[in-house]
């Protein structure tokens, strides 16, 4: 993981995730995040959940507001693109918003298991 040296404002808990293929938890795709400079190569449910708690661990600000920070995404027909927010973080329980973008839904999430649920759900179908 290559991080930005810039100084980003509290708040970029914002990630873009990109499916290229997902079957029975295992995916190949990528995330991009404004602290990251190239895309993140993904494999598993759990690596998006353990690569997004380190970049939140590098905030270090209790409640930020929503992200200003536009990520770049491509588009096409044969991958799926999510948005990740990250609202809140306490006690390593996590609530927020995870956007499909190719079918313009939103769901809210009040855990990380139920995050992880959503993603299984809507990419298992």
């Amino acid at each position: 993981m290559k991080l930005k040296g810039k100084m980003l404002p509290c708040g970029s808990r914002e990630a873009v995730v990109t499916v290229l293929s997902y079957k029975n938890g295992i995916m190949d795709g990528y995330l991009q995040h404004p602290r990251l400079q190239e895309k993140e190569k993904i494999h598993s449910l759990s690596q998006i959940i353990l690569l997004l708690n380190s970049l939140v661990d590098l905030e270090d600000c209790p409640n930020p507001s929503l992200p200003l920070i536009p990520l770049e995404h491509e588009e096409d027909g044969k991958k799926s693109v999510f948005r990740i927010q990250i609202l809140f973080r306490e006690h390593y329980s996590w609530q927020g918003r995870l956007i499909w973008q190719n079918e313009n839904r939103e769901v809210v999430f009040r855990s990380v298991v139920e995050l992880l649920q959503l993603f299984d759900e809507i990419l298992g179908e």
